[in-house]
């Protein structure tokens, strides 16, 4: 992986700590995950955004 080891990776989140806190890593890694997630649904292939979403009680009369 990238030539990492333990020591490397356990050097990396000390910084991590030291430079955000304790308390803000759970934010940190929540903003992480949602970054990764919408990159996923970007990367589908799917160019168009709906701005405007159908909803269920929207029918054509």
């Amino acid at each position: 992986m990238f030539g990492f080891g333990m020591p490397e990776l356990i050097v990396i989140l000390v910084i991590v700590l030291v430079i955000f806190g304790a308390g803000r890593l759970p934010e940190i890694g929540s903003a992480f995950g949602k970054s990764i997630r919408n990159f996923k649904k970007a990367s589908e292939g799917k160019d168009e955004i709906e701005i405007n979403p159908k909803k269920e009680n929207d029918r054509p009369s």
